[in-house]
C-alpha cells in the first residue's frame, strides 16, 4: 500500500476518509471524596471561547449515572444551564454589559475587588443564598475585615458603612438578575435577600463661629475664599463649582447657571451632566456679584500678562494660569480637609458647607421648594428626610408668625340656648347686681311664666337651673328665696 494512504471508508471519487471519532457527549468522574460527578458537555462561548459544561455531584455511581442521562436529555431540549459559573464570572459579564458612570464603576470595581472576590469569588452561584449575603452584610458591618467571632487581642472593629454595604448587595443582585435572564441560573437568591437599611443622613454643617474663622483663613488665597464663599452660598456640590466657567454666570439678571459637574475617575478628568441630571439656575445677591467681578478682573490682568484672552468657556476656578483646566474635585476636598483640621473643625467634610447653606436657608425661613432647586434635589422629599430638624424649626418659626397676622379676637358672651336659659339669666344678674338681696323672695313660676310669655315648665326649669348653681333655695310649699352668697360673687368680682 503506497506511503500515506490509510484503510478506511471510500469517499468521492475514491479518496479514502480517515474514521471519524464522535466527542463524548458526557462522562462520569470519581472524585476523591468517594462520590461520582457527571459531566456533560454543552459547547463553547462564542465570545471568550471556553468550553461550557454542566456537572452534578451524586453519591453512587448508579445515581451518578441516573444525573447524566438527565443532563444529557436536558441539554438536548435545551433547558439545561448553561454552565455552572461562578460569582466571580457573573459578576464580570454583568460589569460587561452594565450601564454605569465612570467613577461609580470605578467604586464597584473597588467593592468587587475588596470584598466580594475574596469572600464568593469562587463560589458557584447556584450556592448562595439569601442565608450567607445576610451574614456577609452583617459581619461587614461588624468589621470590613470579615474578622471572627473572637478577634485577635487589640483588634480593632472597623465597620463598613450602610450605604458602602448597599452598593455591594446592588453588584451582587444585578449580576445575579443578569445571570438568570443569560440562564445560568433559575432563581435569583439576592432578590430574597434583605439590603440593609439605608442610615439616616445627619446634617453636620459648621456652625456661625466656625464659617466665620473658614472664610478668614480661606481668604488668605482669594480664589479659595472665593470658592468656599459659594459653596455657603449657593449650595453647590463640588463637582459643580469646579465645572463652573465666565459663560455661566449672567452679571445683568445675578444668575448662576449649573451645567455641568466635573468628575474624576481613573481614566482622568472628564465633565458630565449634574447629578440630578438636569441643569439649574441659582440667584445671587449683590454681595457675591462684587466678589465675582474683581476675581474676573483679576483673572484677566493675569492673562494680559500671558498674552490670551478671557473667553466665555475658561473655568472660573482652575490652577492652570490660563485657566483652561478646572480644578480637580479630590484636589479641592483634600485642601479643605487640611484647612478644617487645622483650624480644629467639628467636620472636615467639604460637603459640610453644603449643609450649611440649606440649614441657614431654612432657618431664615425660605420655604422647602426654593431650598430644594438651589440645592439641585430633584423634589423636596430628598430635602425633608435630610434637614427634617431645620425644617420643623422653620414650621414652628411660621407657626408663631401667623399667630401674629391673625385678627384679635373679642370675646362675646354666650348666648342663651332657650326660653329658660333667658329667664334664669335675667334672675341671675338681679341677684349679682344686688338687686335682689339674701333672703328676698322671688316671683313664683306662674308670675314667671306670664311676664315671659312661655310655659309653667319653662319657668320652673329656670328656678331649677338657678338652684342647682346655688343663687337660690327652693322649698316645697313655700316661694324661692334669694340664698347666701359669697363675698366676691354678691360684688360681681
Amino acid at each position: 500500500m503506497p506511503r500515506g494512504i490509510t484503510r478506511g471508508i471510500s469517499g468521492p471519487y475514491g479518496s479514502p476518509v480517515p474514521p471519524r471519532t464522535r466527542r463524548r457527549r458526557g462522562h462520569i468522574e470519581p472524585l476523591p471524596s468517594g462520590h461520582f460527578r457527571a459531566v456533560v458537555f454543552t459547547g463553547i462561548d462564542p465570545l471568550t471561547r471556553r468550553r461550557r459544561y454542566v456537572k452534578a455531584t451524586c453519591a453512587t455511581r448508579a445515581s451518578a449515572e441516573q444525573e447524566l442521562t438527565r443532563l444529557q436529555r436536558e441539554v438536548d431540549e435545551n433547558k439545561h444551564p448553561k454552565a455552572a459559573i461562578t460569582l466571580a464570572e457573573a459578576v464580570e459579564k454583568w460589569m460587561e454589559v452594565a450601564e454605569l458612570e465612570e467613577t461609580t464603576r470605578d467604586r464597584y470595581e473597588d467593592l468587587i475587588r475588596l470584598y466580594i472576590l475574596p469572600t464568593f469569588g469562587d463560589l458557584q452561584i447556584g450556592r448562595l443564598d439569601a442565608e450567607l449575603m445576610e451574614r456577609f452584610y452583617a459581619k461587614l458591618h461588624r468589621c470590613r475585615h470579615l474578622c471572627p467571632v473572637r478577634p485577635p487581642k487589640n483588634h480593632v472593629h472597623q465597620p463598613l458603612s450602610t450605604s458602602t454595604t448597599r452598593k455591594i448587595h446592588y453588584i451582587i443582585r444585578g449580576a445575579l438578575e443578569r445571570a438568570v435572564r443569560w440562564g445560568y441560573l433559575g432563581v435569583n437568591p439576592a432578590a430574597m435577600a434583605y439590603a440593609p437599611t439605608p442610615a439616616k443622613t445627619k446634617p453636620d454643617p459648621p456652625t456661625a463661629a466656625e464659617a466665620a474663622a473658614l472664610l478668614n483663613e480661606a481668604w488668605r488665597d482669594p480664589e479659595w475664599g472665593l470658592l468656599l464663599w459659594l459653596t455657603m452660598v449657593t449650595g453647590c456640590r463640588r463637582g459643580e463649582l469646579c465645572s463652573i466657567r465666565w459663560r455661566h454666570i449672567d452679571f445683568d439678571r445675578a444668575d448662576l447657571w449649573i451645567e455641568l459637574a466635573t468628575a474624576q475617575p481613573r481614566s482622568g478628568i472628564l465633565e458630565k451632566a449634574p447629578k440630578s441630571g438636569e441643569g439649574r439656575r441659582i440667584s445671587l445677591d449683590p454681595h457675591t456679584l462684587a466678589l465675582l467681578r474683581q476675581h474676573k478682573l483679576d483673572v484677566t490682568r493675569q492673562l494680559v500678562d500671558l498674552g490670551v484672552p478671557l473667553t466665555g468657556d475658561a473655568f472660573v476656578f482652575s490652577v492652570t494660569p490660563d485657566y483652561s483646566q478646572p480644578r480637580k474635585p479630590r484636589s479641592v476636598t483634600q485642601k479643605y480637609r487640611l484647612m478644617a483640621t487645622k483650624l480644629h473643625l467639628h467636620s472636615t467634610r467639604l460637603h459640610a458647607l453644603r449643609h450649611y447653606s440649606a440649614t441657614e436657608l431654612l432657618t431664615a425661613g425660605v420655604d422647602l421648594r426654593t431650598v430644594a432647586g438651589r440645592l439641585g434635589h430633584g423634589d423636596g422629599t430628598t430635602t425633608l428626610r435630610t434637614y427634617a430638624a431645620w425644617v420643623a424649626a422653620a414650621d414652628r418659626r411660621a407657626a408663631e408668625q401667623i399667630a401674629e397676622l391673625m385678627p384679635v379676637v373679642v370675646p362675646q358672651p354666650p348666648r342663651p340656648r332657650g326660653p329658660y336659659e333667658s329667664i334664669a339669666d335675667g334672675l341671675r344678674d338681679h341677684i349679682v347686681s344686688g338687686r335682689l338681696r339674701p333672703g328676698d323672695e322671688l316671683p313664683t313660676v306662674v308670675q314667671l311664666a306670664a311676664q315671659y310669655t312661655v310655659a309653667a315648665g319653662t319657668a320652673n326649669r329656670a328656678m331649677a337651673k338657678l338652684a342647682a348653681e346655688g343663687l337660690i333655695v327652693v322649698s316645697r310649699g313655700r316661694r324661692a328665696v334669694v340664698a347666701d352668697l359669697p363675698r366676691s360673687t354678691a360684688t360681681g368680682a
